[in-house]
């Protein structure tokens, strides 16, 4: 999709500790992440003795050749895959951040976004610390080299405590991984291990438990709220930095960030997204002879829209996903230019039927005129819109690339007004009732719905178009 009509991914992150090719694996950790970010990659690693860092703008793939990885061979390593959602999309934002302080070498990657960030920096700076990046992450480290803790770990912990909002972080030290959440929980962070063939396994962390899948790690648990794990030469070790407060995972990571394959929140997203596409067919059914997804967001939903209501599922829109980020488009101008180089329809399917098209969300709702556009002029009699979550009213502030609040569509407008806009012959939603019960709210996990509710789970402190009233203070 678009840039103009999605919710963007955020980041993703991943670290190894004990292998001998610590720096492939999270090579190919941040491969199975791609999809959580495109505008970045990087990945620092140690040897034991000092740490290694290769970053670039681009692809993971394009960015570490063999011959790169060779320059930074290590036991240790963490990685992280960039969506900007603060701070620029440039080299100088691209993540791990390596420094060096009075508390030794480190590096840091994060995903998520700290909604303190800039009153805590602006009032460094004005003590006189000099920022190298405009992304939020390097407020973390700069609270680490202030901290009046001796040693790292209590620095960290003494750290974390003074920020609010996201944060599922990795850390690296020369002989130390660092893996940490906040304590609401929002951003995943999952732990496995590789059964060693010595006398060490070798442990992970990663945003999705997909990039187990290709390292051949074992799932073992999430990293819990307010958990702070250390792996090191003494071995594995945990401890709460923070106190309890309500779980506020981001439901949407099941809606659409996380991959059908990944184990989020402790629960399988492809179950959860069969459920959503269940739960859609009982509230919002239609007369149609298509069920067609919107494809890659709307697939699994539309899998399970097409079972419970016994409507045939049919691919009637294929994606090319290999489109790149530039193009050369004709200069004679060709209506939905954009829409038409990721998804083309399959006329033969849709010409004199009856749709039913599934996407996970509505933002600005451009991309959605289009795509109805274009399964009308492909044949189709009808285009019933259903959207496998509620309407979103509200930005999200916690790692979410989400438009202010008069950009959203369902924002300003009625549901009505919508469909009219972009030209369905029926338009619903999931509800929120729904939305909480396929994902099984309040079972594994509590989930936060902020972008369908506008009720906040923190004090909002450095963000804009959010009225005070709609802050949770629980």
């Amino acid at each position: 999709m678009t840039k103009s009509d999605k919710l963007r991914e955020q980041c993703g992150v991943v670290a190894i500790y004990s292998h001998p090719e610590a720096e492939t694996l999270a090579y190919l950790g941040l491969h199975a992440l791609q999809h959580r970010g495109q505008e970045s990659a990087g990945i620092v690693s140690s040897d034991g003795m000092s740490l290694h860092i290769h970053k670039s703008m681009g692809l993971v793939a394009d960015i570490f050749t063999e011959k790169k990885l060779s320059r930074i061979r290590g036991t240790l390593a963490i990685g992280h895959t960039r969506y900007s959602t603060t701070g620029d999309s440039a080299l100088l934002n691209a993540q791990p951040i390596l420094v060096q302080s009075n508390k030794g070498t480190m590096a840091v990657a994060h995903n998520g976004n700290l909604t303190n960030a800039q009153s805590i920096r602006s009032r460094m700076e004005a003590m006189g610390s000099i920022f190298q990046t405009s992304s939020d992450t390097e407020v973390i480290v700069h609270l680490i080299a202030q901290s009046r803790e001796q040693t790292l770990p209590d620095a960290i912990a003494d750290a974390l405590r003074r920020v609010e909002g996201a944060f599922s972080l990795v850390m690296i030290s020369p002989d130390r991984i660092f893996a940490v959440r906040d304590p609401r929980g929002f951003r995943p962070l999952a732990m496995g291990r590789i059964v060693g063939q010595g006398s060490r396994d070798t442990i992970v962390f990663a945003s999705e438990t997909c990039a187990f899948d290709l390292i051949g790690a074992n799932y073992e648990r999430e990293v819990r709220p307010g958990e702070l794990v250390i792996v090191g030469p003494e071995g594995l070790t945990s401890r709460f930095y923070a106190p309890n407060f309500p779980q506020s995972s981001c439901i949407f990571e099941h809606v659409y960030f996380s991959r059908p394959d990944s184990r989020v929140f402790g629960r399988p997203v492809q179950e959860s997204r069969e459920q959503l596409g269940r739960q859609l067919a009982i509230e919002a059914p239609a007369e149609a002879d298509l069920v067609v997804p919107v494809p890659d967001s709307g697939v699994t939903a539309a899998m399970g829209y097409a079972a419970e209501s016994g409507i045939p599922l049919r691919f009637g829109l294929i994606r090319n996903h290999y489109v790149g980020r530039t193009f050369i488009e004709p200069q004679q101008s060709v209506r939905d230019f954009g829409v038409k180089l990721k998804l083309n329809p399959v006329r033969s399917l849709l010409a004199g039927k009856r749709v039913v098209l599934i996407d996970d969300s509505i933002v600005r709702g451009t991309t959605s005129r289009k795509i109805v556009r274009m399964i009308r002029n492909a044949g189709a009699r009808e285009v019933h819109m259903r959207i496998s979550c509620p309407p979103t009213i509200s930005p999200c502030f916690y790692g979410v690339d989400t438009p202010r609040k008069k950009e959203l569509i369902a924002a300003n407008n009625s549901i009505e007004e919508i469909r009219q806009y972009i030209g369905a012959d029926s338009l619903a939603y999931l509800s929120i009732a729904g939305l909480k019960k396929a994902c099984r709210d309040g079972e594994t996990t509590t989930y936060c719905t902020a972008c369908y509710t506008g009720h906040y789970p923190t004090n909002l402190v450095d963000v804009e178009d959010i009225q005070p009233a709609t802050v949770d203070k629980s």
